[in-house]
């Protein structure tokens, strides 16, 4: 067997981060010719700690924002150091550093926010004045605007420490991402999950992106690993969150459902306290030839313009304020 070109994989050493970046490694080194057993020595691993993993006392907005997932790994990649990273695609900033690029994006998982809780089925259910736990201005925000009752406490960590801090009683519930759950064998934890369309889930939520240099992005193993209706999703859910300039300081919710010759767009966008929405809905249809991953960012930036067009200054926390 000829010797197999390198990809050394950058990832995070949560336990989640390392379970995506081992099915994707196992993924890399089927798209190089390599079999499963020689993943390792094709596509190794390489872990790095990143000041969001550092940092777990303080919501992101506070630290400076979700690239704080993303920075380390990235200089890694720019310096050489990496040939690719994986990434939660939903703690991607909307636009990439120069020099680098999401070269792939493989099937999404799905999307959806899920419910957990020892108190209630659903998020209606929770008893007057309950805590929920969540790091997320838009899971905050989203879930004030239904129950404006509730009193959201920040809880950050991994979905380890999150499920302890559930069991010891310090939230009455949490939300947490369905596709995490499943993706390290825990999808049959939650209660229930919110309706996509009630509630969007963030931009890009269930989907993992392979980032490169952007020198790298035509190289064969990348063509192999790329899920093209997902990244026409991808692209207006996106295009919605470069319009909306998104970040840990907006709540921004955008869920796209593609058929066969169309694809329907849902973008929200909230005031912190969840007392303001903004809301748009949008469709268009792909004609023979067309870009549709072009005609799809199209859709994205139309709706997140209209949007910032109306909330303004209302969806946007201010600089230097608390969600809380």
């Amino acid at each position: 067997m000829p010797t197999q070109p390198l990809v050394r994989i950058g990832a995070r050493g949560s336990k989640l981060s390392l379970a995506q970046a081992g099915q994707m490694q196992r993924r890399i080194a089927a798209a190089l010719g390599a079999p499963p057993e020689d993943a390792e020595r094709v596509a190794p691993l390489i872990i790095i700690t990143t000041t969001g993993d550092r940092v777990q006392d303080r919501r992101l907005l506070e630290i400076g924002g979700k690239g704080l997932f993303t920075k380390e790994i990235e200089e890694a990649l720019l310096e050489g150091r990496i040939d690719c990273a994986i990434h939660s695609l939903k703690d991607m900033p909307a636009e990439c550093p120069e020099g680098l690029v999401l070269a792939a994006i493989p099937e999404r998982e799905d999307p959806r926010d899920a419910f957990l809780s020892f108190k209630a089925e659903r998020l209606e259910d929770l008893p007057q004045g309950a805590v929920l736990g969540t790091a997320s201005l838009r899971r905050q925000a989203q879930s004030l605007h239904r129950r404006p009752d509730l009193d959201v406490q920040m809880l950050r960590g991994n979905v380890d420490t999150r499920l302890a801090k559930l069991q010891a009683g310090d939230a009455d519930a949490i939300l947490l991402a369905l596709s995490g759950l499943k993706r390290l064998g825990l999808g049959h934890l939650p209660k229930s999950l919110i309706d996509p369309v009630v509630a969007p889930p963030a931009p890009g939520q269930g989907a993992l992106a392979i980032q490169t240099r952007a020198g790298d992005r035509d190289q064969a193993w990348l063509s192999a690993l790329r899920h093209e209706p997902t990244i026409i999703a991808i692209a207006a859910e996106r295009g919605a969150l470069s319009a909306l300039e998104g970040s840990c300081k907006t709540a921004i919710g955008a869920h796209a459902r593609l058929g066969e010759t169309s694809l329907h767009l849902i973008v929200e966008a909230l005031s912190p306290d969840g007392r303001h929405r903004f809301r748009r809905e949008g469709e268009v249809s792909f004609a023979a030839g067309v870009d549709r991953e072009a005609v799809a960012r199209a859709l994205g930036l139309d709706l997140g313009r209209a949007i910032l067009a109306e909330g303004g200054d209302l969806i946007a926390l201010p600089d230097g304020a608390r969600p809380d």
